[in-house]
């Protein structure tokens, strides 16, 4: 029996890097709707590939990086390795188990809908938002707002990583140019933006559990300049080049 989303092709891109405790379980949530897994291990030192290989399901590709790139650059090989096998979604999850599977109807009904070329989740819209820590809230809002006035796009939840893209979506845009670390979701909003393409956010429960995180209060400034100089119509830096 096809899943329920039988006229698109969707692929979830995983990008990971240091997750060999938490990448399997990522993967076996992945309901069956899902066409292809591609994950991307970013040059984890430690056993995240290893832990990729011992899941069976033969829907999950596995793409190394030789050396670290960022989570930008991650989810750029993985968009167009979906692209190169015919994906008409490309969904991203990241790989420390802290986007819930059971949202993703959500994510795909507008774009299913012919309403959305680029779904987005926010957290903020949803009722355990308080799950998040305040230092995370207190920065999403204030990025989001920035990102908001250098787009003109009404986002509420810019930092958020569980999103939804068409593949026809994706080809209007230069995905080499992508920042390739902490500030893709904000370069990439620009991106959209300055193609036309329609962005909508859903609610997501956001999941936090004892893991320790690697954002620190430095990034938020960086992030804000990936914003300002896409902004300006400067390509950022150390954008993803393939």
């Amino acid at each position: 029996m096809r899943p329920v989303w039988n006229d698109h092709r969707v692929a979830i891109i995983v990008p990971a890097y240091r997750e060999e405790h938490l990448i399997a379980e990522t993967l076996r949530r992945l309901p069956p709707c899902v066409d292809d897994i591609v994950v991307v291990d970013d040059a984890s030192p430690d056993g995240t590939s290893d832990a990729v290989r011992a899941v069976s399901d033969p829907r999950v590709t596995l793409l190394r990086h030789p050396e670290n790139r960022g989570v930008g650059a991650a989810i750029v090989t993985g968009y167009q390795r979906a692209l190169d096998r015919g994906a008409d979604i490309l969904v991203v999850m990241a790989g420390d188990n802290q986007m819930d599977p059971d949202d993703l109807a959500l994510l795909l009904e507008p774009i299913h809908a012919g309403e959305a070329d680029y779904v987005k989740g926010n957290r903020f819209l949803h009722p355990e938002v308080r799950a998040m820590p305040w230092p995370r809230r207190l920065a999403g809002r204030w990025l989001a707002r920035l990102t908001s006035l250098a787009s003109g796009l009404d986002v509420d939840d810019s930092q958020c990583g569980y999103t939804a893209l068409t593949a026809s979506a994706a080809r209007r845009i230069p995905l080499a140019e992508l920042w390739p670390r902490y500030g893709y979701p904000n370069d990439l909003l620009l991106l959209l933006a300055r193609a036309g393409c329609r962005v909508r956010e859903v609610p997501v429960r956001p999941v936090y559990a004892n893991e320790q995180s690697g954002v620190r209060p430095w990034h938020a400034l960086v992030v804000a300049g990936v914003i300002l100089r896409r902004w300006a119509g400067v390509t950022p830096r150390g954008s993803a080049v393939l």
